[in-house]
């Protein structure tokens, strides 16, 4: 599983919201004058971008085992 894929991330809101923060805090720190800063936490905010808007698939559920009984299991012969 990735980090992506976890369920905290399952609304669009948050997803949106982590987006909306890396480009906030990009725009801050270009605005203070550290544009080192600001070029990192632009390229945070452009992965967001492509991990939770454009490719997110959403959490891969867990497979349940199929339990067979004696009455379903066509496995053995009679």
């Amino acid at each position: 599983m990735k980090d992506s894929e976890h369920p905290f991330f399952r609304p669009l809101w948050r997803r949106i919201a982590v987006v909306v923060i890396c480009a906030g805090w990009a725009s801050f720190e270009f605005y203070m004058g550290n544009t080192t800063w600001g070029w990192i936490t632009a390229a945070i905010g452009g992965y967001a971008i492509w991990t939770f808007l454009i490719t997110y698939t959403g959490p891969v559920e867990p497979k349940q085992e199929r339990t067979s009984s004696p009455e379903t299991d066509t496995t053995k012969p009679e």
